[in-house]
């Protein structure tokens, strides 16, 4: 079974709709949801429809694009996610280069930054030795990023698959809210090299029957948004 793992993008403090990576082009949400666009409001609606399976803990992906376009972490948004739901588990994309920007904003999150995973992306990652450190995280996520078919990754961390640490997200993101079915070609290219991780897909699952053509292609889990803001998956 895949896990629908739900996503906010966040944007000066509130949460707008992802489409095809185009950040600029990016607006304040609007969902069927909740009212309004503020990250708490909207992590309980997609909780509500995407709940984890029996057994496992909430998560959420959150990509702080403030962050990873270079301006500072959403410390207050984030630290006030993790305090509205004591049990949510946050993947945070905040364009983390290396380990040491992941204990930086562990220690400005302070008592909560215990509930977060850095997913490090490909787009961001400085170097193949900061490929190498985190690796040895057991909490790390790499999140291998391509556009148009092409992979966005200037340390190189597409061609070493034995660095991949034990959590790879495969992010297509001109799929993103693009309504046009996942990448499952690029997913298991990748997850042949290293069929021993836990493998979560991202962009473009538009209802059950591409959440299904994701788990015959070996997928763990996958990150989800548009859908479910819009009601072609149900996931509950």
């Amino acid at each position: 079974m895949v896990q629908v793992i739900p996503v906010i993008d966040l944007m000066h403090g509130q949460v707008v709709r992802g489409v095809r990576g185009e950040r600029h082009a990016y607006r304040p949400i609007v969902s069927r949801l909740a009212d309004g666009s503020a990250p708490c409001d909207i992590a309980r609606g997609l909780r509500r429809v995407a709940p984890p399976p029996a057994g496992r803990e909430p998560v959420l992906y959150v990509a702080d694009l403030d962050a990873i376009q270079g301006g500072p972490a959403q410390v207050a948004a984030l630290r006030e996610l993790l305090e509205a739901q004591a049990d949510l588990c946050l993947w945070l994309d905040a364009g983390f280069a290396a380990p040491a920007s992941v204990r930086a904003l562990r220690d400005a999150l302070g008592p909560v930054a215990g509930r977060v995973r850095p997913v490090y992306g490909s787009e961001s990652l400085a170097s193949a030795a900061a490929l190498d450190e985190l690796a040895q995280d057991p909490s790390a996520i790499l999140s291998l990023d391509s556009r148009l078919e092409r992979p966005i990754d200037p340390s190189g961390s597409w061609q070493r698959p034995q660095a991949w640490p034990r959590t790879v997200i495969v992010m297509t993101l001109d799929r993103v809210g693009a309504g046009s079915g996942p990448d499952l070609g690029t997913f298991a290219r990748l997850r042949e090299l290293a069929p021993d991780r836990a493998w979560i897909g991202a962009g473009g699952v538009r209802d059950a029957a591409d959440l299904r053509a994701a788990a015959a292609a070996g997928a763990d889990g996958w990150l989800v948004a548009s859908a479910l803001h819009d009601g072609t998956l149900h996931a509950t």
